[in-house]
């Protein structure tokens, strides 16, 4: 009798096992995707990479193009100060010099703003009666207004300013009234 119990109680474990196993394959069972769903996650995923590069090419040609509208800005900066001497110069020439010599000196003055201008170099237009912008102007001082119409507005241009292509490069200083 002991044998028939160790044989039943070894035919039950092995039953026990087998049904612990099957069940173990069914959860193991992973369903493979079909060739459609594996073409369709590929081509999503070649779509989505291919978007990122096209949005990568747009992002570098900005900021290359940036760059390059903005990479002279030092130098334009620096020639400035060479164009306001031109103004001065040609303002004293027109006072007490000859027309021959206000000629040339109005040609070579002429010659050097188109080149700037055709870099992106523009002035900007203010003029005495505009209403002061701390975006484009600077204060240099204040005085009595001249006229009720002209306080907190602009008396005098003392300094034209400048901008390259959308920026402000310098500021124009101005005279404000109060």
């Amino acid at each position: 009798m002991e044998n028939q119990d160790i044989n039943e109680e070894s035919i039950n474990n092995q039953e026990d096992t087998t049904i612990q196993n099957e069940a173990a394959t069914e959860e193991n069972v992973t369903v493979k995707p079909t060739a459609e769903e594996l073409l369709a996650e590929e081509k999503d995923r070649y779509i989505r990479l291919y978007a990122e590069f096209e949005n990568y090419k747009k992002r570098t040609s900005k900021e290359k193009m940036e760059f390059f509208q903005y990479a002279n800005q030092d130098m334009m900066i620096s020639m400035l100060g060479v164009l306001d001497d031109f103004e001065r110069a040609i303002k004293e020439i027109a006072k007490n010099g000859n027309a021959t010599d206000l000629q040339g000196v109005e040609l070579i003055y002429n010659k050097f703003k188109n080149k700037l201008t055709e870099k992106g170099l523009k002035a900007m237009e203010v003029r005495a009666g505009d209403s002061f912008n701390v975006d484009f102007h600077e204060a240099i001082t204040q005085i009595p207004a001249p006229s009720e119409d002209l306080k907190g507005k602009i008396v005098d241009v003392i300094e034209t300013g400048y901008t390259l292509g959308e920026k402000v490069i310098r500021f124009a200083k101005v005279v404000t009234g109060n």
